[in-house]
Formats: C-alpha cells, sequence, structure tokens
C-alpha cells in the first residue's frame, strides 16, 4: 500500500511545497552561478530509472563547462574536495547538497522520488550483475538509503548491493528514518569525497 501509492502521494505533495518554496533560492543559485562563468545553469545526465528506463536528470551545474568525465576503477565518479573541475559555486552547492535540489522536477514528473537508490549513470546499465539489479524495481531518489548512511565511503557493488535490498524492503518508516539521516550526514559532510585531486590535470 505505501509502496504502490502513499509514497507516490507524499513525493508529489512534498516536492510541490519544495518547488514552491525554494523558488527565491532557486533563481540566487542560478544568478551566482551564470555570473561565475556565464555557462548554463543546469547539468542533465542520462540515468537508470524505475524498470531500467532511461531518463534525464537535472542538478545545478557545479563544474566548468565542458569538463572532461573522470571515473573511479569500479565505474564511480571521481570526487575530490580539491578537483578543479569544480567551480567555486559548484563547490559549495555539492558540500550543500544544493546543486541535487532541481530533482524535484524530476520527482514531479515521476521520474524519481524524494528517497529511492541513486540512479546511475545510463552506461552503466550493462555492467549490473544480476543480484544488483532489483535496485531498479522502485523509481530512484534525491537521497537515499546508501546516499544517506554511506555516502561515498563504500565501493560501487556494495551500493548496488544495499540498494537492491533497499527496494525489496521499502517502508514509511525505513523512508522516514533515511530521511532524518540524510540530514545528519548532510550537515555533517559525512563520506562527501572519496579521492584525492592529485590524478587531475588542473
Amino acid at each position: 500500500m505505501y509502496s504502490k501509492y502513499i509514497k507516490r502521494l507524499l513525493d508529489i505533495i512534498i516536492a510541490s511545497v519544495i518547488c514552491v518554496f525554494a523558488s527565491p533560492l532557486f533563481l540566487v543559485v542560478a544568478v551566482l552561478i551564470k555570473m561565475e562563468d556565464r555557462g548554463p545553469v543546469f547539468y542533465f545526465s542520462e540515468r537508470i530509472g524505475m524498470n531500467s528506463k532511461k531518463f534525464r536528470m537535472i542538478k545545478f551545474r557545479s563544474m566548468k563547462v565542458n569538463a572532461p568525465d573522470i571515473r573511479n576503477d569500479d565505474g564511480s565518479t571521481f570526487n575530490s574536495s580539491d578537483d578543479p573541475r569544480v567551480t567555486r559555486v559548484g563547490r559549495f552547492l555539492r558540500e550543500t547538497s544544493l546543486d541535487e535540489v532541481p530533482q524535484v522536477v524530476n520527482v514531479l514528473k515521476g521520474e524519481m522520488s524524494l528517497i529511492g537508490p541513486r540512479a546511475s549513470t545510463w552506461d552503466a546499465l550493462e555492467s549490473y550483475k544480476d543480484d544488483e539489479k532489483d535496485k531498479m524495481k522502485v523509481r530512484p531518489g534525491i537521497s537515499g538509503f546508501t546516499q544517506a548512511y554511506y555516502r561515498n565511503s563504500i565501493s560501487t557493488r556494495e551500493k548496488r548491493l544495499k540498494d537492491a535490498w533497499y527496494a525489496n524492503n521499502v517502508s514509511f518508516w525505513l523512508d522516514t528514518r533515511i530521511f532524518f539521516r540524510t540530514i545528519y550526514t548532510v550537515l555533517t559532510r559525512k563520506g562527501l569525497y572519496t579521492n584525492s585531486s592529485e590524478n587531475v590535470d588542473s
């Protein structure tokens, strides 16, 4: 009942409220991004959605225009506190997780949920093992079990397995725990970075 109907209803209500009250913030962030380098305000990324369908996830742009895509050996995104590809405004957005807020639009469109597994990039679809694929049973989330409790402190394989577990155990109480844990994780910046930028060309 919750995962099939109530969760989606809560997504629509809460995302709508966020859109209304966060509109002034959206405007301020958009102006700051434009002022820094005149590039686009938003960044769009093709991601794996529910039932392995492709969708375009929206975020505030945090990197310089045409920044190279650098990955770790396990396919995860390179993530460093002093990554020269990230703009000054972008660094603040990442550290406060404000770059994720535009995804409420994806939530309203039914492509994402407020709470759910992190949406992998579309090119990672073929790399999923059979015991990881249950992750795609549910809509991906702005925040989720692995982001709230582990963020970037575990491997891609571990994240996928834990996300698959979440997809098979969705409940109101679990989502509530994840919501409050997310606030704690964002405020304490736990597991925010996983790399040193020494391997990135400046």
